[in-house]
C-alpha cells in the first residue's frame, strides 16, 4: 500500500506544490485583511490545504493520463507511472474523481462565492492537458491555471474578488507562464517530432528564453502593484527584492546554448521565490496586525 501510495505522489509530482500553494495562502492572507481586516482562521487555512490538494492531485492526475501515449514516447517522461505500467488506468480514474470530491467537498465549507466559480478552475484543470495539441499559447493557459490558487485563496476567505485580487492572479499568471517556457526548452525537438505545440517550438529556445524574461519583468511589476494595492510594508518589500535576485538568478544559469542547469531554474528557484514571497507577506501582516 505504501508503494502504490508513493507512487501516486510521484506521479503527481507531489513536491511541486511548493509552486501553487503557498500563493493560495497568500492570496487567503492578503484577501482576509483587506476585506476582514484580520487574518483567516484556521479553520479557513484548512479548507484552503484541502481544497488546494484536490485540485493539483485532480489538474495531474488528469495530465499524466491524457498524455499517457506522448509520455511513452519521450524519453524524458517513459519512466512515469502510466508509460512504465506502474498504475493502471483505472487506478488513476479513481484517484482523479477523489481528488475532484475533495476540491468539491472543501469549496462548500468555504463560501457560495467559491462553489459559483468552481466549474471555472474545474475546466481550466480538464483544458490544460489538452492545448499543447492545438497552440502554442499553452503556457499562458497553464498560468491562469495554477493562478487559480492565490485567486481562490482570496475567494475563499474574502467572498469576493476585487481589483488587487486579479493584480496577483495576473502576476502569477506571468510567472508560471514564464518559467513553463523554459521548462519546455528541453522538449523543443520531440514536441516538434509529435506535432506539439509551445512557444520554444514556435519561436526557437533564444526567443523563447527573451520572451520568458519579459514575462517575469512583467511579475516583478505585479509584485510593486500589490504592494501599492494592499496593507504591505517593509518586511513584504524585503521579500520582493529577494524574489527579484531569484528571477534575475533562474534566467542567468540558462542560455540558448546551456540548458545543463534547467531543472535548478524550473524547479529549486521558482520553489524558492514561492516560499520567500508568501513567508515575508505572512511575517509583514502578522507584524502588522499583532
Amino acid at each position: 500500500m505504501f508503494r502504490k501510495i508513493s507512487i501516486f505522489l510521484q506521479m503527481i509530482k507531489f513536491e511541486h506544490s511548493v509552486f501553487a500553494l503557498p500563493f493560495a495562502f497568500m492570496g487567503a492572507l492578503l484577501g482576509s485583511v483587506a476585506i476582514h481586516n484580520e487574518l483567516p482562521s484556521w479553520a479557513q487555512i484548512g479548507w484552503v490545504l484541502m481544497a488546494m490538494i484536490g485540485a493539483r492531485s485532480a489538474a495531474m492526475g488528469l495530465n499524466r493520463l491524457i498524455d499517457r501515449v506522448s509520455d511513452g514516447k519521450n524519453p524524458r517522461t517513459a519512466g512515469r507511472a502510466i508509460p512504465a505500467g506502474l498504475l493502471k488506468i483505472g487506478e488513476v480514474v479513481l484517484f482523479i474523481i477523489i481528488s475532484f470530491a475533495l476540491l468539491f467537498w472543501a469549496a462548500a465549507e468555504l463560501n457560495p462565492l467559491a462553489m459559483k466559480l468552481l466549474p471555472v478552475a474545474v475546466f481550466m484543470l480538464v483544458l490544460y492537458s489538452y492545448t499543447k495539441r492545438f497552440t502554442w499559447l499553452c503556457h499562458i493557459v497553464l498560468g491562469i491555471t495554477i493562478a487559480l490558487a492565490p485567486l481562490g485563496g482570496w475567494v475563499a476567505v474574502a467572498g469576493k474578488v476585487d481589483a488587487a485580487a486579479m493584480v496577483l492572479f495576473v502576476t502569477n499568471i506571468f510567472w508560471v507562464a514564464g518559467f513553463d517556457i523554459i521548462y519546455s526548452c528541453q522538449d523543443v525537438e520531440f514536441d516538434k517530432k509529435e506535432g506539439l505545440y509551445s512557444i520554444p517550438v514556435r519561436f526557437g529556445v533564444a526567443k523563447s528564453l527573451r520572451i520568458a524574461k519579459v514575462f517575469h519583468i512583467l511579475t516583478a511589476l505585479g509584485y510593486v502593484a500589490i504592494l501599492l494595492m494592499t496593507d504591505l510594508g517593509w518586511w513584504y518589500i524585503a521579500g520582493m527584492l529577494i524574489s527579484y535576485l531569484i528571477l534575475f538568478y533562474e534566467h542567468y544559469i540558462v542560455s540558448p546554448n546551456d540548458l545543463s542547469r534547467l531543472q535548478t531554474a524550473f524547479f529549486t528557484m521558482n520553489g524558492v521565490l514561492s516560499i520567500v514571497v508568501f513567508s515575508f507577506t505572512l511575517i509583514d501582516l502578522v507584524v502588522r496586525h499583532y
